[in-house]
């Protein structure tokens, strides 16, 4: 009985510790303040930053319909294209983490925890290579069956940065077509809600 009791805190407590992870705000609502001088770090954590806002409101009150939507037999749900991002930010948070890539396995997460994970990695990301003197040292590595390749953070910028990007705008479009546009007041020039 002491030990039912005990793992039955453990577990509400536990669930409360979760549910109020989940209620936490998620990054991106606005576009962080911008940086009071132009560095090369704090170019490139704009552009992340940019991408998240994006990410945002592309993903902001998405409905099952919505992630089931695809334009034709050939192409991705919105949900696998949701994925597709998930795993770009993970690259984009690796490189800022001197970590290497070697796959990842998001399957098992709901919609709800895919985007805060994307949101989290662009967040992390970001701050990082804001704080950053030499961009140098930021590389973009995958190691797989046939070895490890490691690429510039150039490849970093028109790889997964504007892929990701690219694909935001693919999310706007489907769940457009799926009825559910976007919010029109999320304005990408100026990085917050219209009033």
């Amino acid at each position: 009985m002491k030990y039912t009791i005990a793992f039955l805190t453990f577990l509400l407590i536990n669930v409360h510790m979760n549910s109020q992870n989940m209620n936490e705000p998620l990054p991106y609502h606005e576009i962080p303040e911008a940086s009071t001088k132009y560095t090369a770090g704090t170019v490139v954590a704009r552009m992340v930053d940019g991408l998240g806002f994006r990410y945002y409101w592309a993903s902001d009150g998405l409905r099952p319909e919505d992630l089931r939507f695809k334009p034709s037999v050939d192409a991705r749900t919105t949900e696998e294209t949701i994925d597709h991002i998930l795993g770009l930010s993970t690259v984009i948070l690796n490189s800022a983490l001197h970590k290497v890539n070697e796959g990842n396995d998001f399957s098992e997460l709901s919609f709800t925890e895919k985007r805060k994970l994307t949101l989290e990695n662009l967040k992390t990301a970001a701050e990082i290579f804001r704080k950053a003197e030499d961009l140098n040292q930021f590389t973009v590595v995958f190691k797989g069956s046939k070895g490890t390749s490691e690429y510039p953070l150039w490849n970093q910028i028109n790889g997964p940065v504007a892929d990701a990007i690219w694909h935001c705008g693919q999310v706007v479009s489907f769940r457009r077509s799926s009825g559910n546009p976007f919010n029109s007041k999320a304005s990408m020039f100026m990085g917050k809600l219209r009033e």
